[in-house]
């Protein structure tokens, strides 16, 4: 069964839900922008959104929480 998610799903409830909030954290705390990428695709989100969302966290990880 395909997983459908509300566009009112924030990044961190999305990743939560699929269990990837560790890998994620991981790649965050090393600013890792591929790493978070990669995670970010596997949560479903598209190629834009994984790149934009990882290069902000990477460039201010501490506005993030990391």
């Amino acid at each position: 069964m395909e997983q459908q998610f509300s566009d009112g799903m924030t990044v961190n409830e999305r990743l939560y839900h699929l269990r990837l909030m560790p890998g994620f954290d991981v790649a965050a705390k090393a600013r890792n922008a591929p790493a978070m990428e990669k995670v970010l695709l596997q949560a479903r989100f598209s190629m834009s959104q994984a790149k934009e969302t990882a290069l902000a966290v990477a460039a201010n990880p501490e506005g993030f929480g990391y």
